[in-house]
């Protein structure tokens, strides 16, 4: 394929396939994808015509129900020729708006990767296709030149063996499909690049969403492979509540009345989408509440402080005040609590001092153990390095207050390692965004925060709690180097 050439002034670049995608998720309220696999035991004569006939049954049972089709083109090599015709026939019967995302697996480089991309968009007609990204960039590049085609680079898959190899720990502390998804995104120049999260892993699904919060998913495993669907959407819906194409076959194929099995999952989706939202909602209003509450407090102050490091800073943060207004505490830790549901872990710790009122205040309202390392090596007694009741390789969270440059925690995580123990996330309920994220990201921890300054500001300025000089002032001051 070409590179799509510049439009005249009359013409309008057609969209990329993402917002194509988006688009008709909007318009028919729909995330299902209807998995077009027609396997022998479906088919009344096991035939090329047979195939091609079973899908064109699906498509129009459920046209106006399905965000988009894939169908699986092995089903369809299995009988050559015959079988690819067939193929392309079941494509071009699916209407014009709706996206076909071809279930290939491709992988491979240079020519051999533009054929295939040659094959799968003007061969076949599909819009998009599954990619093997494991050769890395280039093998990707010719599927994604065109914008209005589009790929789902294989991420986390559904199949039990998905974690042999996706699932290996980097020597940044990172899992090899976590790396995926950070490269997606930043390969996802044209808004034509997805991933491909099985439903079978929620808690993969939950890591992925945090890695790259605006991506497209597609998830298979719902059904049949026992992926279940509330969990799936809980995990891996963006903010907005779209992001996810959840492909469903033979559910829907093998049922009684595939339309009505189609029109059950889209409501199912409808409903558990919607108490999501509303639960969304609600948290950004309690968020809100506690930003006003929190400024009321006197947690944080504007005027004039000279820091640790000798900068004079319009505004001062202690959260250590915290401790002394225990409703305003309990807030907070429902809204740790909030984030913590979605990670994997044993045992929390928090560090002290300012970390300590917080991770109890969160033990209690979870039910979850908690540690914390010691500032001093007990020289009598147990000679403990760490607090608290915990067995070797179990899974720790940090709990803290607060996060500039992620400076201050590391030498919690190096005590807590000696223990054996496995540190990964940490969670503050303030990052003041002076470079935290990506110093604690380059070591292989994942900063997890309630809050940034600069939100809070937004917030705060918006209450009328402070004035537009205060505002100024401070993101003059955060826009300084530490």
């Amino acid at each position: 394929m070409n590179n799509p050439q510049k439009p005249s002034e009359n013409e309008k670049l057609p969209l990329a396939f993402m917002q194509r995608l988006e688009a008709r998720a909007r318009r028919i309220d729909s995330l299902l994808c209807v998995g077009l696999d027609p396997h022998e035991a479906d088919l009344p004569v096991y035939s090329a015509r047979a195939a091609r006939d079973f899908c064109l049954r699906l498509i129009e049972a459920t046209h106006d129900l399905a965000l988009a089709y894939k169908p699986n083109v092995a089903f369809f090599e299995v009988f050559g020729a015959e079988g690819w015709q067939a193929l392309k026939d079941v494509i071009a019967a699916v209407p014009q708006d709706i996206p076909v995302v071809l279930d290939a697996k491709r992988g491979d480089i240079s020519s051999t990767a533009q054929a295939y991309a040659k094959a799968v968009f003007e061969g076949l007609g599909a819009d998009a296709v599954t990619l093997n990204p494991y050769l890395g960039e280039d093998s990707l590049t010719p599927f994604l030149i065109d914008a209005q085609y589009g790929a789902f680079a294989l991420c986390k898959t559904s199949n039990p063996g998905a974690g042999d190899f996706q699932d290996l720990l980097l020597a940044n502390g990172g899992l090899l499909y976590e790396q995926v998804a950070l490269k997606a995104a930043e390969w996802n120049r044209l808004d034509n690049l997805g991933l491909v999260v099985g439903a079978t892993h929620p808690e993969a699904l939950a890591r992925v969403r945090s890695a790259a919060p605006l991506l497209w998913f597609l998830t298979p495993g719902v059904g049949a492979q026992g992926g279940e669907l509330a969990a799936a959407l809980q995990a891996g819906l963006r903010e907005d509540g779209l992001g996810m194409l959840v492909p469903v076959s033979r559910a829907i194929s093998r049922a009684e009345n595939p339309r009505k099995a189609a029109e059950v999952l889209v409501n199912e989706m409808r409903t558990i989408r919607s108490g999501l939202m509303v639960e969304k909602s609600a948290y950004a209003d309690r968020r809100g509440r506690f930003a006003k509450k929190l400024f009321e407090s006197g947690c944080v102050r504007f005027g004039s402080f000279t820091l640790k490091s000798g900068l004079v800073s319009p505004i001062y943060i202690d959260l250590r005040q915290l401790a002394g207004y225990p409703q305003l505490l309990r807030d907070a830790a429902g809204l740790y609590t909030q984030i913590l549901r979605d990670l994997p872990f044993d045992c929390l710790a928090g560090i002290p001092y300012a970390g300590l009122p917080l991770v109890t205040a969160v033990s209690l309202q979870g039910g979850w153990r908690f540690i914390y390392p010691r500032k001093e090596v007990k020289a009598y007694g147990t000679q403990a390095a760490v607090e608290g009741v915990f067995a070797p390789g179990e899974r720790i969270v940090v709990i803290d207050d607060l996060a500039t440059t992620g400076e201050s925690k590391f030498e919690a995580f190096i005590t807590l390692k000696a223990q054996g123990l496995l540190v990964k996330d940490v969670v503050v309920l303030i990052d003041r965004g002076s470079g935290a994220v990506e110093a604690l990201a380059a070591q292989g921890y994942r900063l997890h925060a309630l809050f940034t300054l600069p939100e809070l500001l937004e917030i705060w300025l918006g209450l009328g709690l402070i004035t537009d000089e205060q505002f100024q002032a401070v993101r003059e001051f955060l826009a300084l180097p530490i």
